[in-house]
């Protein structure tokens, strides 16, 4: 009766049902190789087989990614230049090496175009905003800038994102191995250059709101300076605990396997000297 009192908090009861259900899989293998072989070595038994099955199943996992996964990838801000909020700051932050000769007659749209020039030409992509990169980005993009006060939801819109780097390496290209005629091939890239977007914001036109109307359009301001906010791509730890079972299954399954391996030989060899002895 003192079990049912955890029916009020859900953590408690969730926990008390895992650990219950787990005694009695396990515990139930066990009575039934206990009455066969033993408590000890049916013990030593029922533990390798649930490493084993405990590094299958981390290696199934850390294949395809599924399962007990980690942390996935996710767009991150870089740390004192997240929200630039004039094309100076762009230099000032590290996004661009040099800055665009802007006209002081020039409006945002056109500085805009010479900003994309100038990223264009220190080898940074412009993303197509049908591209589910364009999407991500986008989001954390607009999370930021709301986070850090620049602008209010349904102020601004994402116009343009700039992508560079992120190529991983040691590649193997083509001609390099005799009848290869892929591209390329990553097996065995491990190491990541470092991934930087560049997301570019422009604020609507101040509209006032009246009762009774149907809202306004909203329009890109073209007197008002835009922001671009800087993020670099965090790769996340999607197979790292994947990766932790299979190698800590792994190592308690050989070390129980060579437990039960020794014990095997020792029996053999008690039983070889007890049939000398008895002979003799």
């Amino acid at each position: 009766m003192n079990l049912l009192a955890f029916g009020w908090e859900p953590e408690l009861r969730g926990l008390l049902t895992v650990v219950i259900a787990v005694v009695i899989l396990m515990g139930s293998i066990y009575l039934i190789m206990l009455t066969n072989m033993g408590s000890r070595l049916a013990f030593l038994v029922v533990l390798a087989g649930l490493a084993g099955w405990m590094m299958l199943m981390g290696l199934t996992w850390w294949i395809y990614g599924i399962g007990l996964r980690g942390p996935d990838p996710s767009w991150e801000p870089v740390a004192g230049a997240t929200v630039l909020q004039d094309t100076d700051a762009l230099r000032s932050g590290g996004a661009l090496e040099v800055l665009p000769q802007i006209p002081d007659d020039a409006n945002s749209i056109e500085s805009s175009e010479l900003v994309a020039d100038q990223f264009s030409e220190e080898g940074w992509i412009t993303l197509d905003p049908a591209s589910p990169a364009f999407g991500q980005a986008q989001t954390t993009a607009g999370e930021l800038l709301e986070g850090q006060g620049a602008f209010a939801a349904g102020e601004y819109e994402v116009t343009q994102i700039f992508d560079i780097g992120g190529d991983r390496y040691p590649r193997i290209k083509a001609g390099q191995i005799p009848g290869l005629t892929n591209d390329s091939l990553d097996f065995f890239a491990f190491w990541h250059e470092p991934h930087f977007v560049v997301a570019e914001a422009a604020p609507y036109v101040e509209v006032r709101e009246e009762p009774g109307r149907a809202p306004v359009t909203p329009q890109i301001d073209e007197e008002r300076q835009r922001q671009y906010v800087y993020m670099v791509r965090d790769l996340g730890a999607r197979r790292q605990p994947a990766v932790v079972l299979t190698l800590g299954g792994g190592a308690i399954f050989l070390a129980l396997c060579y437990l039960l391996h020794r014990r095997e030989r020792h029996l053999q060899e008690n039983l070889s000297n007890s049939k000398a002895v008895a002979a003799a």
